[in-house]
């Protein structure tokens, strides 16, 4: 089990491929497991690097320290430790936030950024439904929570395809399932997220990714995103839910490694 120390804790990492590095930084849930569709594509043409964030998963069950701001500094400490010195960061969700504030302090570390399924401040709609996901996960608990969850993260009609896959992934889910106030606290460092101020000095090249049927993070927060940050692309897909990268993989993988490669230093 590979695990590597970043100071006051250690994460679980997974390293596959040759070549320029890219990280990639799952959402909520945490897990390393969420890019499986993207690593094997991915590493065919560079170093792959996933790993479970602080708390989640494989990595040590740190019951403290929740913010985005601490994830970004996570994400550092594991690229220190890696000895990488910059890379390409792609992020999902949270995993968006955590790469905004990555883009925003340390530029230099980064190659370019890929925001995915990502928002830049809560607005009504997300406080809503995050409070309701954590009022789910507080009163009924975690297998309720992870159903769910299922409801908001995936499209209607992939979910009726795919329904025994994700009852498989559900199990799975649910057995590394983190502590309940670990996940209540990741919710609330979430709603407390905003570097909107900032996002006009990012620097770095910038792609926005989405799904215009996306319930969690509606494409508005990718048209934001695109607006606010200088040089920004963006790409919205008509359909593929939340979980964009997983849901339409093939499309997600065609839009993001040709802006990589674009930006990746000769």
């Amino acid at each position: 089990m590979p695990l590597i120390s970043i100071g006051d804790c250690s994460l679980y990492y997974e390293r596959r491929g040759v070549g320029f590095p890219v990280l990639f930084v799952s959402g909520l849930a945490g897990f390393a497991s969420f890019w499986q569709d993207q690593v094997p594509a991915f590493a065919r043409r560079f170093e792959v690097i996933t790993f479970d964030h602080r708390g989640i998963g494989q990595s040590d069950q740190a019951r403290h320290g929740w913010s985005v701001e601490r994830l970004a500094a996570d994400v550092i400490g594991l690229m220190d430790a890696l000895r990488i010195k910059r890379a390409h960061i792609v992020g999902h969700s949270t995993g968006g936030a955590i790469a905004q504030v990555l883009a925003i302090e340390h530029p230099a570390r980064l190659a370019s950024v890929v925001l995915s399924s990502t928002w830049t401040k809560t607005d009504a709609y997300f406080r809503r439904l995050f409070a309701l996901r954590k009022e789910v996960l507080q009163r009924l608990g975690a297998a309720a929570y992870v159903q769910s969850s299922t409801l908001f993260l995936y499209p209607s009609w992939w979910i009726s395809r795919n329904n025994e896959r994700l009852r498989q992934t559900e199990a799975q889910n649910l057995a590394a399932f983190a502590p309940v106030e670990i996940v209540a606290s990741r919710i609330d460092a979430m709603l407390a997220f905003d570097r909107t101020s900032e996002l006009g000095r990012i620097k770095t090249p910038a792609l926005v990714i989405g799904a215009e049927d996306d319930l969690v993070t509606p494409a508005y927060f990718a048209e934001e995103l695109a607006r606010v940050i200088p040089g920004a692309e963006i790409k919205l897909f008509p359909r593929g839910g939340h979980f964009l990268a997983q849901v339409q993989s093939r499309e997600f993988n065609t839009a993001v490694l040709p802006f990589l490669v674009s930006h990746t230093p000769a």
